[in-house]
Formats: structure tokens, C-alpha cells, sequence
């Protein structure tokens, strides 16, 4: 169960009410009445908790759970112990996160601006907002209805943040605009200078970044990613995208809605993602490539040409994963000939 000191659960609900939530169904109608007090991993879970499983890998943990009822994909339901109640969903992770968040809603404080802040006088502050001590909002800011910024946040001159938009202590925002409810985790960098300069014997020449960073709704910005700011086309984030904390964004980088990016993945100048690309942990896109609708790109790679929609690849250079996996076959037949 989750610590009480930090997650505040709320009251239990029966099995029908959560179904319901999730607009999923009981396995048996007659189980609409059962009583359900939180969520729990399947080896820790008691009668009172709802668990799920979506991986065979954890077969033996479902027989053997003491959950009072789990959440299950249709094609498993044969595996369930007995006496368990189901909930039976084609999506049981999805299922699982939106009862979760039924008992664990993300309630924000009251609204309040700390005596601790410094706000400029041209700032434009929405209702609802929270501000918290020490953080600096900056002349000709604006912020949305019930914007939250943290602790010790530096909102730098003209940024415009969104309605519902959260940004996490110690974040430093500057020549961007945000939309609504996204959510900037502590310690990320925006709107920084990209990396632009002219090499030169002499002294290498700085190329002036006049570009912004745009950011759309809902997006997800992990803890110290940095996004810089364009060197003339603005760097773009698109709806729905969500990188990981450790991510590096490079100037004029442009990325599609619902697109993720896991941690320490790089993206150079001018690389364009298409809507739902999906990026591994570790992945270097070089720049200036285009990466299309629906590509998957496994952990560790590294792209040095563009990619086609729908392109799933993996190793360095990228290749087709299958490609990829017949090299590392080849060579451990050569290397292990036995």
C-alpha cells in the first residue's frame, strides 16, 4: 500500500462502480456489490485491493495473489485463481491507471502566492494559480487559471504558461510558450540557448538563437530534460508527447503529438519526429533527419538517416530490428563456432 504520509487514498468502492471507471466489465455480474480499498502489486495484495496482470511473464504471481479482485485481458482469464473477482478489459494496464487514479487523485493545494515569490508588476497572473516561495516570475509573464509553479521556479520574461499547467521546483523557462496542463518536472531547462556556433580556428563564433520553444497541451517534461530554444524556427513539442526525465531537445528540433521519448535520449538540431514516434532509452537521432509517424526506435540506438513511417529499428547505426538481430546471430555463430 501506499505511504499515507505522502498519498492520500480515497474511501473504497464497489467492483461494479470501478468496472464503471474504466468502462470495462465484471466477469461476474453478481461480484457488482464488492467492496475495494485500494490497489496493490499482486504479491503484496490483500482481499481488500485490486490488482491487474497484462504479462504472462507473471503467471505464477496471479495464482498465487491474494487480491480480492484483479484486473485480467479476456485471453487469461483461464489462469485466474480461484474464488478472485474480475474486472475483464482488452487494455488491464490502462484499466489498472485510471482506477489508481481514482483512488490516488492529483489534488493540488489551495491557490496561494507566497509572500516568498518575486513576481514582477507586469506580470498577469490568472485565478487559481499557486506560486511558491522563491520562485521569480519575470516581467510580462502570463499565467493561466490555476497554474502551479514550484519552489525556487524562474519563469523568465514574456513566457506564456497555460491553464492547469504545473512546473516543478528549481525549472527554468525562458522564450517559450506552453499550453494547458502540462506538466514541467522539477529541475528541467527551456528556452536555453541551442547549441549553434561557427567553428573557426580563431575562436568559434556563437550563432544568435532567436527562435522560442513551443509546447502543446498535456505534454509531460521529465526532471532535468532540457529543450533549447530555436535558432530561428522555434523548437516544437507537440500535444500529448511525453519525454522522460534526462532527455536533451537541441534547437529547431520539432516533435509530433503523442510522440515519447525515454531518459537520456538525445535529439540533435533540426530533427523532425513525426506524430507517435517512439524513442528508446539512450537513442541519438542525428541531425536534420526526419523520422516518421509510428517509428520505433530501440533503446541504444543510433539514427544517422531518415526513417520511414511505421519503421521499427534498433543498434548503431539503426537498422530493421529483424536485420539487426540476424547480425548479432552471424556473429555469435562466428565468434562461438561449437
Amino acid at each position: 500500500m501506499a505511504d499515507a504520509k505522502f498519498h492520500t487514498c480515497t474511501p473504497p468502492k464497489t467492483l461494479g462502480e470501478l468496472a464503471e471507471i474504466v468502462g470495462a466489465e465484471l466477469h461476474n455480474p453478481e461480484d457488482s456489490s464488492f467492496a475495494i480499498h485500494d490497489v496493490a502489486p499482486l504479491d503484496t495484495a490483500t482481499e481488500k485491493n485490486i490488482s491487474f496482470i497484462d504479462n504472462a511473464k507473471y503467471k505464477q504471481a496471479f495464482k498465487e495473489t491474494k487480491a480480492g479482485a484483479c484486473i485480467i485481458h479476456p485471453k487469461m482469464i483461464e489462469l485466474a485463481p480461484d474464488n478472485i473477482k474480475l474486472i475483464v478489459s482488452k487494455s488491464p494496464y490502462k484499466a489498472y491507471a485510471l482506477i489508481a487514479q481514482n483512488f490516488y487523485p492529483a489534488t493540488p493545494p489551495p491557490a496561494s502566492i507566497s509572500t516568498a515569490a518575486h513576481i514582477e508588476g507586469s506580470a498577469k497572473i490568472a485565478d487559481g494559480c499557486i506560486i511558491e516561495a522563491g520562485a521569480v516570475i519575470a516581467e510580462g509573464v502570463e499565467l493561466g487559471e490555476g497554474v502551479w509553479i514550484g519552489a525556487n521556479a524562474v519563469i523568465g520574461r514574456n513566457v506564456v504558461i497555460g491553464a492547469s499547467t504545473r512546473i516543478g521546483a528549481n525549472a527554468t523557462i525562458s522564450h517559450a510558450i506552453i499550453g494547458q496542463g502540462t506538466s514541467i518536472y522539477p529541475g528541467a531547462r527551456i528556452g536555453q540557448d541551442g547549441f549553434g556556433f561557427a567553428i573557426d580556428l580563431a575562436g568559434h563564433v556563437k550563432v544568435p538563437q532567436l527562435g522560442r520553444v513551443i509546447i502543446g497541451d498535456h505534454v509531460e517534461v521529465g526532471a532535468n530534460t532540457c529543450i533549447d530554444r530555436g535558432a530561428g524556427p522555434d523548437t516544437v513539442i507537440g500535444d500529448g508527447a511525453w519525454l522522460d526525465n534526462l532527455v536533451q531537445i537541441a534547437h529547431n528540433v520539432k516533435i509530433g503529438r503523442g510522440s515519447v521519448i525515454v531518459s537520456q535520449a538525445g535529439i540533435a538540431g533540426s530533427a523532425e519526429l513525426e506524430d507517435f514516434v517512439v524513442c528508446g532509452g539512450q537513442v541519438g537521432i542525428a541531425g536534420h533527419l526526419k523520422i516518421g509517424q509510428g517509428s520505433q526506435i530501440g533503446a541504444q540506438s543510433g539514427v544517422i538517416k531518415d526513417l520511414p513511417a511505421g519503421s521499427k529499428v534498433l543498434g548503431s547505426p539503426a537498422m530493421p530490428i529483424k536485420e539487426r538481430m540476424r547480425q548479432v546471430a552471424t556473429l555469435k555463430k562466428l565468434t562461438n563456432p561449437k
